[in-house]
């Protein structure tokens, strides 16, 4: 996974997970991966601790592209793409 900070790509969707506890962000980022179409570029907001640390090995895991990780104070933005199918 490659750690990019404060550099911009234009995500196609955003979804806002702050005060959503483990493992409920990753499966609500999956199922929100699900829905978009192959090659698209989705936006995630992270607490910062265990949902930081968590999701993003997680996605890799299932076969998703974590392209950055931007760390704007308050919380993460993810920035994972969809594989092509």
């Amino acid at each position: 996974m490659n750690k990019i900070s404060n550099q911009f790509f234009s995500a196609d969707a955003q979804l806002d997970l702050r005060g959503t506890p483990c493992p409920i962000n990753f499966v609500r980022t999956k199922l929100r991966l699900e829905q978009m179409e192959s090659g698209s570029l989705l936006e995630v907001w992270l607490d910062p601790g265990e949902p930081i640390e968590q999701v993003p090995d997680s996605l890799v895991i299932e076969g998703y592209q974590v392209e950055a990780i931007e760390d704007r104070q308050e919380f993460f933005a993810l920035k994972v793409r969809k594989p092509n199918d």
